[in-house]
């Protein structure tokens, strides 16, 4: 029972690259533990370890006193005793007599074992938390290990087990057992002694690291990362700058006929990822960040964060962009609330498509059922001959007409 004990520890921190001066260490903690709880004391035994060999040994030290004078069996032993380890002992000497782990009992030793295990459990979660958090931020691959509804299992290289938890997939990301994953750490964390390393591949770090390992000059230095902002799976925008006037920050990033932000996109599954460059200029930063909407001017008020950008009806659907995400992206981006307005000129007309983020989309369809594609040909008409030639209610109608009529105030 006790021959082999050290020596499977031995292997244990081979197979999880376990410091060796550490499992010593807390080897001679955990049989030190056991004397103290079966002696009282620890004081006067040696614990020598020898882990090349996979052995130990435990050698308890007594002083020899007369026979009848023993006040304490574990630190004294009477002369009568010494002498039949060895007959040239006298009183007042120190003998050194080697502990038996089986001695301690089948009880003991499996006592022992199991705080042993749970110590290098520990030992090994700590130094699994610390590698982690030393590599927050960056990027990790693992395989899939196990798909559950709410997060994906994942091991590394050396077995560590890593979470990707739903909030922190893309939308379109779909794993099955045996793929493998890239992803950022998140952050590590410690519950009820429960160690739990957290990837995202939705944070804003996942794709400045993807940026760093795609293109050289950023990696280098070369070009800086001002900011990024994303709604994972659909859209980011990237503000770059480069400190040398020769290289072009958003060419770099994009590279030769776009080789290498594709190599972004489709990590991304096909993310939309628009690179621009930074400048200290706001009316500047806040036109180049509505791209690829074209701004007919724009006003700023620095104190209120606020800006009101004014373009022709045909850009204002890009401006917004679908669902409202380069719109939002953008006063992320600049740190500005963005408002726009249709520029119009008393001639112009605009297409009823214009008004979409206004007027539900079957109410256009039963306008441009009737021939009405634009906000003019509809108002040429009156309400009761919208209401008799479509489906429409006569409040819905005159809704409509309020939302149009406003366009050419």
């Amino acid at each position: 029972m006790s021959l082999n004990l050290v020596e499977s520890f031995a292997d244990f921190k081979d197979n999880k690259n376990i410091n060796k001066e550490k499992l010593q260490a807390l080897l001679e903690d955990v049989f030190r533990s056991m004397l103290k709880k079966k002696y009282g004391s620890d004081d006067n035994f040696d614990i020598i370890i020898n882990s090349d060999r996979g052995d130990l040994e435990i050698w308890r030290n007594r002083e020899i006193v007369e026979d009848g004078a023993v006040e304490d069996e574990n630190t004294q032993i009477a002369y009568s005793e010494a002498i039949k380890i060895e007959e040239d002992f006298e009183v007042g000497e120190e003998v050194s007599e080697p502990i038996d782990i089986e001695k301690f009992g089948r009880r003991n030793i499996l006592s022992l074992r199991q705080n042993l295990v749970a110590r290098i459990m520990d030992l090994e979660k700590d130094d699994i938390y610390q590698h982690y958090s030393e590599r927050v931020g960056e990027i990790v691959a693992g395989e899939v290990y196990q798909v559950w509804k709410r997060e994906v299992l994942l091991l590394d290289d050396d077995g560590v087990e890593l979470i990707l938890p739903k909030s922190e997939q893309i939308q379109k990301d779909y794993f099955k057992k045996g793929d493998t994953i890239r992803a950022v750490v998140a952050k590590v964390e410690m519950r009820n002694n429960n160690l739990r390393v957290i990837l995202s591949r939705t944070a804003p770090d996942f794709l400045e690291r993807l940026f760093e390992q795609e293109v050289p000059e950023v990696m280098d230095g070369l070009i800086t990362i001002k900011n990024i902002v994303r709604e994972p799976g659909e859209r980011a925008k990237v503000a770059v700058e480069s400190y040398d006037d020769r290289i072009d920050p958003v060419g770099a990033c994009v590279g030769m006929k776009g080789q290498r932000i594709h190599g972004i996109v489709r990590e991304l599954h096909n993310e939309n990822i628009d690179v621009i460059n930074y400048t200290n200029n706001v009316s500047l930063y806040i036109t180049r960040a509505l791209s690829p909407a074209k701004i007919s001017s724009i006003t700023v008020n620095e104190e209120d964060k606020t800006a009101d950008v004014f373009l022709s009806p045909d850009q204002v659907s890009l401006a917004i962009g679908k669902g409202g995400h380069n719109i939002r992206l953008a006063s992320k981006l600049t740190g500005y609330q963005i408002d726009v307005y249709r520029e119009n000129d008393d001639n112009e007309d605009v297409d009823l498509e214009e008004f979409a983020d206004e007027i539900d989309g079957w109410i256009l369809d039963e306008l441009k059922a009737v021939g009405c594609d634009t906000a003019k040909s509809v108002l040429e008409l009156s309400v009761e001959d919208l209401v008799k030639r479509t489906d429409l209610e006569e409040e819905t109608v005159m809704e409509v007409f309020r939302i149009l009529e406003e366009e050419f105030k």
